[in-house]
C-alpha cells in the first residue's frame, strides 16, 4: 500500500474559491475583479463571501462602482479578506481593497455545469451580481507548497477548471474586461477559473 500524502499544519478553511479577474488589454491593469468563496469549514464557521472590485485602482469610487464584500457571515468574510484575498497576487496592495464596503447578502445560487458553462448569482437587497465562466476546460488537481501559494504560508491542494471566457454583471450591466492568459501548475489557463475542493493549510 502506498504511503498517504499528509499535509502537516492547521487547516484554516476548506471549500470553493472560483475567481474572475478581467483586463481591457493583456498588458494592462485589472479593471474588474471577483473572488467568490463557499466555505464549508473554518474557525468562523460556514458561509459565503463575494469580494467584488468594480474599481480596483480606486479606494473611494462613486457608489455605482463601489468595491464590495457581499457575505452571510461577516466574521468569516473579514477573515478571508485580511488573511487571504489581500495576499493574493492580483489583489495585493490594490487601493480598492482599502475602501471595501461589507454588505449582507440575501442568497446565493449556483447554476450550469462546470463541464461547459457555470454561474454563481449573489443577491443583496436591490443588487444582483452574476459571475459566469464559459468555455471550461479539463479539470486538474495540484497542491502548491507554502512558498509558492498565494499567501506564502499555506499548502493549497485544489482542483482547478480553466476557462476561455468569463463575465461579471451587476443588475444586468456587464463590467468591463476579458480574462488574460495565465500559467499555473504547468497548465495554460486564464485569470478566470473555477477552484473547487480547495483547502488552505497553514504550514
Amino acid at each position: 500500500m502506498a504511503d498517504p500524502i499528509v499535509f502537516a499544519g492547521t487547516v484554516e478553511w476548506s471549500g470553493e474559491n472560483p475567481g474572475i479577474s478581467l483586463k481591457e488589454r493583456p498588458d494592462g491593469p485589472f479593471v474588474t475583479m471577483a473572488s467568490f468563496f463557499r466555505v464549508v469549514l473554518s474557525p468562523h464557521g460556514r458561509g459565503h463571501a463575494l469580494v467584488l472590485l468594480q474599481s480596483p485602482q480606486d479606494a473611494n469610487p462613486p457608489a455605482e462602482r463601489a468595491n464590495l464584500c457581499l457575505h452571510d457571515n461577516e466574521r468569516l468574510a473579514r477573515f478571508l479578506v485580511a488573511d487571504f484575498v489581500s495576499h493574493f497576487g492580483a489583489f495585493k496592495g490594490l487601493p480598492g481593497l482599502r475602501g471595501l464596503v461589507y454588505r449582507r447578502l440575501d442568497g446565493v445560487e449556483p447554476s450550469g455545469d462546470p463541464a461547459g458553462t457555470y454561474s454563481e448569482t449573489v443577491k443583496s437587497g436591490d443588487l444582483t451580481v452574476r459571475l459566469t465562466w464559459s468555455g471550461l476546460g479539463k479539470p486538474f488537481c495540484f497542491a502548491l507548497p507554502p512558498d509558492k501559494s498565494a499567501t506564502g504560508r499555506h499548502h493549497m491542494p485544489s482542483l482547478f477548471v480553466g476557462c476561455k471566457e468569463a463575465s461579471v454583471t451587476v443588475n444586468g450591466r456587464a463590467l468591463p474586461g476579458k480574462p488574460a492568459p495565465r500559467e499555473i501548475a504547468g497548465h495554460s489557463i486564464t485569470t478566470a477559473m473555477l477552484a473547487f475542493s480547495e483547502t488552505w493549510i497553514r504550514a
